[in-house]
Parts: C-alpha cells; structure tokens; sequence
C-alpha cells in the first residue's frame, strides 16, 4: 500500500480545548474564524496552564476563505495567544483532515525541529464561507454572465467524478447495500450518544465557555469576538437534539437516496486547539496521550467517504498493531452512510466507533473536527481505561487520514 505515514516516539498530546459548535447562522456566524481560533488556543494554553512563551510552533488551518486576512490565521492566532513574536507559525489544509494534519506537523515540529511545545489549531467559520466571483478581474464584458459561486454549496461538488460530497456518500450506500433505515438508525445513535455524553459531563472539560471578549497585545490592534445582542455566553454544543430514528426517517432525501439533513454531518462553526510537546513538557504535566503514528493515503474520489479505511489499514500495517488492539475509533461522520461502509468494511464493531456520538450530532466545522477527534478519542481512552485509540477522516476529492493514539 502507498501511504505517506510518520511515527513519533517522544511526541504526546497535553491537552485539547475548543469552542462550542455552532449551527450554520447561528451564534458564531458573525466571527471570524481567526477570532474562533484564538479563543479556542488561549482556551488550551490556560487549561494546560503553560506559559505561552514557552510555544515553540504554531500550526493552525482552516478550509473556507472565510475573512479577507484569511492566509494569515495561523501567525494571527499565535500573536494573538500569546506565542512570542519570533516563534513561525504555519498554515496547513487537508479539508476534512486539516486538524489530524496540523496535529502531525506540530509532532514532527517537536520531535525533529526542537519546537517543544506546539500550538496546533483548527478554525471554521461555515457560516461565513464566502459568495465568490473567480472570473471578473478585468471587469465585466457586455452581455456576458455574472458568474458568482456559492463557496459552502457549490464547492462540495467534485469536478473530477461529476459527484457532490453528498453524492459520493450514496455511491458508498449504493455499494454496500446500505438501506435509508439504516442510516437513519446510525444518525439516531449518534444523537442520542452525544446527549448522553452531555447530561453525564463528557464534555465540561473540553468545551469552553464563550463569551464577548477582547483580545488584546501590545503593539498590535485590538482583535475580538462580540456574540449577538442579548447573548451573553455560548456554553455548549447547539446541534444535539432528541432525535429518534422515526422523526430523522420524515426528513426529505437531500440527494436522492439514503442521505439527508438529519443523517449527515451538521453544518457548524467552531474551533478546536491542543498542545502538541516533548517528552520533557509530558513528563512536567499530565498529557492526554501519546501520538504513536499517523498515515494519509489517497482512494477514487467518486468513494472519498472510504478515505478513513485504507488509512487506518496503512496505520496499523507500519505499526504492527491489529484492529481487535485498537479500543476505541473516533472516525469523522461526515455522513452516515459513509462512516457506516468504513464501519463495515473494516469489520468495526460500532459499539468501538464514535462512542460520545459523532459529526452527525455535534457537526463538523472542518478544519477544527480533526482535532476534535484526537481529543475525544484521548478523553474517553482514559475515561474506559483503554490503551490504543485511532482518529480518522475521509477528505473531499479522494483522500483517508488517521492518527494513532496511547493512552498516558
């Protein structure tokens, strides 16, 4: 198998934190995705309680053009956390990966370019995605169309196979014999998990509590993030909700077959950070896990939803780990059919899989869900007293990821 992997052996996981996900137009829809980052960076340095001087990288990505100083998100969020000025920071985009993939260049900055400690961030702002223009640059010829394209609907669709995102999902469902029912199902388990995960606590200690604040620096302008008038904080998750599979199977078919809006992934904005050190941070702290390994590799884009499959199986073949040693799976549902045909076509039993529920119901603002996947994954490791946990995502256009953890 050709597979790009890395493995670490002194990189480790010291904490995770991230902003409450929002539905699409809702409470973060007005905020900038480097402002989202920002939060969720100071979030995590505070909660591991580091000096942020002692941040030796910075390694942030967002998929979406969702701010005209975009290009600049990852250095903004580093200034803005409070990285001293001489520390680079470096911007990285695998679409749905981008968090796995910051999570791997922040371990190979520590292990093999004496970073430390790395800031890897992940920041979206979906609601934000811009209403673009691509090819008016020298002015508008006379009766010639006004071509504008819509960067959150119209750039889920791949060129190169003819398929929407959601498309390839019921490529994926076609394949695998997957029934309407059945997705349905699956959707209703993960919504049902996550409420579970939130009236137990799972995630008080992951999510932070967001409200109107300024973010200050000196010799540098003032950054914020205002929430609507009459919100006062933002404290969790607004996507789950109570939603048994009979209502999910009344919501109508979004591309003609199995996949619709209450079994696809949800529509969000959010952030998610963590720290990312050597063994002599570890040894000072408490780290969540150590990151073992990591491996991307490339499928058919009309099945990009079976990504996570063969980059698992890359995995655990440079590992020499078997799936029976893994304990716990978090793998992105970007949509159910899709997650449930990597579910069985590795032979995954689902009470392994995504067990505090999954994009589904939390959403997936798509460059934050690759680290909020890590630290789940780390997180409930400890909690069930399991040893080895794998994060994984499909990626638009045809690509896999996944990440190998240890529990500390």
């Amino acid at each position: 198998m050709t597979a790009l992997h890395t493995e670490w052996q002194d990189a480790w996981l010291l904490a995770g934190a991230r902003t409450p996900f929002a539905d699409l137009g809702g409470v973060l829809a007005k905020i900038s995705p480097i402002d989202l980052g920002i939060a969720a960076a100071r979030g995590v340095i505070a909660k591991a309680g580091v000096d942020a001087a002692r941040i030796g990288h910075v390694v942030a990505g967002s998929v979406a053009q969702a701010s005209f100083d975009a290009y600049m998100l990852p250095r903004h969020i580093g200034l803005y956390a409070g990285v001293r000025m001489e520390v680079p920071a470096l911007l990285v985009q695998r679409v749905c990966g981008t968090g796995i993939e910051a999570l791997v260049q922040g371990a190979n900055a520590v292990e093999r370019q004496g970073a430390g400690i790395s800031l890897c961030v992940g920041a979206e702002s979906m609601s934000r995605n811009p209403i673009a223009a691509f090819t008016h640059r020298t002015g508008f010829d006379l009766g010639a169309p006004v071509e504008f394209k819509d960067f959150l609907w119209e750039a889920l669709d791949d060129p190169a196979c003819g398929l929407s995102m959601g498309g390839t999902a019921e490529e994926l469902a076609r394949r695998h014999g997957i029934l309407r029912t059945e997705v349905d199902e699956y959707a209703a388990r993960s919504f049902a998990r996550a409420l579970a995960a939130r009236d137990a606590g799972f995630f008080e200690d992951e999510v932070l509590t967001i409200t109107s604040t300024t973010f200050a620096r000196e010799g540098l302008r003032d950054r914020a993030i205002t929430l609507p008038r009459k919100v006062a904080e933002l404290q969790a998750d607004t996507h789950p909700r109570p939603s048994p599979a009979e209502a999910l199977a009344k919501i109508r078919a979004a591309f003609g077959g199995v996949q619709t809006g209450g079994n696809s992934s949800a529509v969000v904005d959010g952030a998610a950070a963590a720290l990312v050190c050597d063994g002599a941070h570890a040894r000072a702290g408490k780290p969540l896990a150590r990151l073992v390994a990591a491996a991307a590799v490339g499928c058919p884009p009309e099945i990009m939803g079976i990504g996570p499959v063969p980059a698992i199986r890359a995995l655990l073949e440079c590992t020499g780990l078997t799936l029976g040693e893994i304990d716990l799976f978090e793998i992105n549902e970007a949509f159910g059919a899709q997650v449930m045909a990597c579910a069985r076509e590795l032979g995954l039993d689902e009470a392994r899989l995504n067990v505090h529920g999954g994009a589904i119901a939390l959403g997936h603002p798509l460059a934050a869900t690759g680290i909020r996947l890590a630290v789940t994954c780390a997180r409930a490791l400890r909690l069930r007293g399991g040893r080895y946990g794998i994060a994984s995502a499909c990626i638009g256009g045809g690509q896999g990821i996944a990440l190998l953890i240890e529990a500390a």
